[in-house]
């Protein structure tokens, strides 16, 4: 979440850090030490929240883990945003290199259009819908 805090500003604070993640200040504080002493971000108590460069690279292969499995759910299986937000947010920490890879190869190979131009998701998601009725 500092990731996505820190794209729109240079600096974040823990404030904006415990309101992105819908948490109490508390909770963001004690995260905080917890990854300024594994040197992943720069942080002072009531101080601004900075990412090192080693936090910045996990942090960005985090973030990529986290838009490839939420397009999985989003663009293949057709769930809400909001709840595809939410699983992936779940799923990301879990999830090896090896599986993310494939799972972004699967996305790539659903959404090629076939000869009639249609995807294999838009096809899931006609036989889903019609399952469903």
């Amino acid at each position: 979440m500092i990731f996505n805090v820190l794209a729109n500003t240079e600096v974040a604070r823990s404030k904006d850090i415990a309101e992105a993640l819908g948490v109490a200040k508390p909770s963001v504080t004690g995260a905080l030490k917890a990854l300024s002493d594994k040197k992943l971000v720069n942080y002072t108590p009531y101080g601004y929240v900075t990412l090192t460069e080693k936090g910045r690279k996990q942090a960005a292969v985090i973030a990529a883990k986290h838009s490839i499995i939420k397009s999985f759910f989003v663009d293949v299986l057709g769930i809400e945003q909001e709840i595809a937000e939410t699983a992936a947010c779940k799923v990301e920490h879990s999830l090896g290199p090896e599986i993310i890879s494939k799972l972004s190869k699967f996305i790539e190979f659903v959404n090629t259009k076939d000869s009639a131009s249609q995807t294999m998701a838009q096809k899931f998601s006609d036989f889903y819908n019609d399952s469903e009725s």
